[in-house]
């Protein structure tokens, strides 16, 4: 059965998925880029962002992780924040995105957004859909392009909360990093995960970083 999955979304040890000030030197708010160490060093993300010959990067738990976060994706929704840092009515259609012509997706995303932007498409498969319309459309439009597929949301902390607050998230793989930010966008804050039926089933530590897989109980397999 296709879920909404929240996958290999990292958190400092206080609680933050994102530092404060988020702007083209920080697309991650500063210190954020501290809380995906575990990340960067893994074949996975070489594989995505490295020109290699396949063998770049280190193997191990935290790729194992990284690897399997991409598994049975066929759609991928985010806020407008994590697609860039522009706010407010779009200038121009000049902003595509923090990754370059070729985006690491490969599917359809779908952006939430209130103002509107015709779709962008990029080399690789990618394409983003701008949506107004709130989390409810996003998630109709991506389970309808995911095909049977699994909907991931990529973030940043507004949207993942914004799902888990309405009880739509099946999974999350959330990586507890050795980092403290001190202030941010606190992920979990005033949300009981064990009232929404989420429970532990799985925990495993690297070097860098502590993985946890939380699942719902009425999600299915």
């Amino acid at each position: 059965m296709a879920k909404l999955v929240v996958r290999a979304f990292a958190l400092s040890i206080d609680g933050f998925g994102a530092g404060p000030e988020q702007s083209l030197q920080d697309p991650l708010g500063v210190g954020g880029l501290g809380l995906h160490r575990w990340m960067l060093h893994t074949r996975t993300f070489a594989a995505m962002h490295v020109a290699g010959d396949g063998t770049s990067g280190d193997p191990g738990i935290d790729d194992d992780w990284a690897r399997r976060s991409f598994d049975n994706v066929g759609a991928w929704i985010m806020g407008r924040n994590m697609f860039g840092p522009v706010r407010g009515p779009w200038p121009d259609e000049s902003w595509r995105g923090w990754w370059g012509d070729e985006p690491p997706y490969h599917v359809p995303v779908f952006v939430l957004t209130h103002h509107a932007r015709p779709a962008l498409e990029m080399q690789g498969g990618t394409v983003f859909h701008f949506v107004g319309g709130g989390i409810h459309e996003a998630l109709q439009r991506a389970r309808d392009a995911a095909a049977g597929r699994d909907v991931r949301i990529g973030g940043g902390v507004a949207t993942v909360r914004q799902y888990l607050q309405a009880g739509l998230v099946d999974e999350m793989h959330l990586v507890q990093s050795p980092v403290l930010l001190g202030r941010g966008e606190a992920l979990l804050a005033g949300i009981d995960l064990g009232a929404l039926g989420f429970r532990c089933t799985r925990h495993e530590a690297s070097g860098l970083a502590q993985h946890v897989l939380l699942k719902r109980a009425d999600a299915g397999a």
